[in-house]
């Protein structure tokens, strides 16, 4: 009965939907360079007291490092922990090569992050064989051309093919039928839904749904009350092996921004006031490059406590002037009356985020004079690179001061 419904559902009768995932990826490009530390515990990560692991070697996940883990506590549990610091244009570069070889099998590709993608086969069956048989062919080739190892998870679905290509992992192939989705599913916990964190598990635990078949079996209704009435559709219908989603070779991006750790906690306001013109002026440039406008600016600010918080402004109009960005940004940091609090990290973000000149309001501006800054300072950046021009504010010194992961650009 599921079965059989599944397969209408997804209407596709081979697991065709594929997802790709590079494996420790950052560790694994880094060992190119250092194949004597193969088989040893390794991290990618800068050898600070505030940077945290970027990626783990399995070796180094053993002892139970993960990334996003402070690299003070992965020393703790793994002594012998060799650290390599990130080096991003590599693991840019290797990614473009490992994308190029995914849309030579399908032009349906949709990258995730740098990493891992999406790959719609179902048109390239006649050429390349079964999904099984492409997905060999697809690691085989990135070994190849890379040397670096890829796991792939096949299913009708995303959602599925997600969930196989985690646990093909390391350097390995899963294949989710159609007809056996729900029997998969249903054998998994709670925590492995896309959306469940740990406060929406804790929710559903205390309904006594601590398995994916009992939230599968939950009434819509009774799953509202929990969790409101979006998340109970998508976990409802994600459970039960439905999931519409198609690959998406378009990506639209829904926020734009940068955040900076700092080496040490910071009191100075002058410099910190300077930080985020810094951040405004990276977000407004990436802001133009894409052709995007902003409705919404918000800034993050972590404290010395590691109490975290977060404030935004919607703006009567459009923008990604630097400087439009910049003043609503320092309004709301100073407006939350903490001179003198020490700061741990502090960042900025644009989002709402819609083509250029499509708010109305916009016709009446008052950024213009900003804006005919701004362009003038975006032909001396493309002709002359970042460091062409910049404001004069900005050019004191920080390396001393930002820790190093901050000072890489965005991946």
């Amino acid at each position: 009965m599921w079965c059989n419904r599944e397969m209408v559902e997804t209407g596709r009768d081979v697991a065709s939907m594929l997802h790709v995932d590079m494996d420790s990826f950052f560790v694994s490009v880094e060992l190119l360079d250092y194949p004597e530390l193969r088989g040893r515990p390794v991290v990618a990560a800068h050898d600070t007291p505030r940077s945290v692991v970027s990626a783990a070697s399995y070796e180094a996940r053993r002892y139970g490092v993960r990334s996003a883990m402070p690299v003070a506590r992965a020393k703790q549990l793994c002594p012998e922990l060799i650290l390599i610091p990130p080096t991003f244009e590599k693991y840019r570069r290797a990614s473009r090569e490992v994308m190029a070889i995914f849309h030579e099998f399908t032009p349906l590709v949709e990258p995730l992050s740098i990493d891992e993608a999406f790959l719609d086969v179902a048109g390239s069956l006649k050429l390349f064989g079964s999904p099984s048989e492409i997905a060999r062919a697809i690691r085989a080739r990135v070994r190849e051309r890379t040397q670096l190892p890829a796991s792939v998870g096949l299913a009708a679905t995303k959602f599925v093919a997600k969930l196989a290509s985690q646990r093909a992992k390391p350097d390995g192939i899963l294949e989710i039928p159609p007809a056996r989705t729900v029997e998969f599913l249903h054998t998994l916990p709670i925590e492995a839904m896309w959306g469940v964190g740990q406060a929406t598990a804790r929710t559903l635990k205390s309904r006594a749904i601590h398995t994916v078949a009992e939230l599968a079996r939950e009434p819509l209704p009774s799953l509202t009350r929990l969790v409101g009435a979006a998340s109970a559709q998508r976990l409802h219908a994600l459970a039960n092996g439905r999931d519409a989603r198609v690959v998406e070779t378009t990506r639209v991006e829904k926020s734009i921004g940068h955040e900076e750790t700092f080496a040490r906690d910071i009191v100075d306001s002058e410099f910190l006031e300077r930080e985020l013109l810094r951040l405004a002026t990276r977000t407004g440039e990436r802001l133009r490059d894409a052709d995007l406008e902003a409705r919404t600016i918000a800034i993050k600010v972590r404290w010395e406590s590691f109490e975290t918080i977060s404030r935004s402004r919607t703006l009567h109009e459009a923008t990604n002037s630097t400087q439009r960005i910049y003043q609503t940004a320092r309004e709301l940091f100073l407006g939350l009356g903490a001179a003198g609090r020490p700061v741990r990290l502090i960042g900025v973000r644009a989002e709402q985020l819609a083509p250029a000149g499509s708010d109305p309001a916009g016709l009446w501006s008052d950024d213009e004079d900003w804006r005919a800054v701004d362009q003038a300072v975006d032909e001396v950046r493309g002709r002359f690179g970042a460091a062409g021009v910049t404001s004069a504010s900005l050019l004191a010194g920080r390396r001393d001061v930002v820790d190093p992961r901050s000072l890489q650009p965005p991946t």
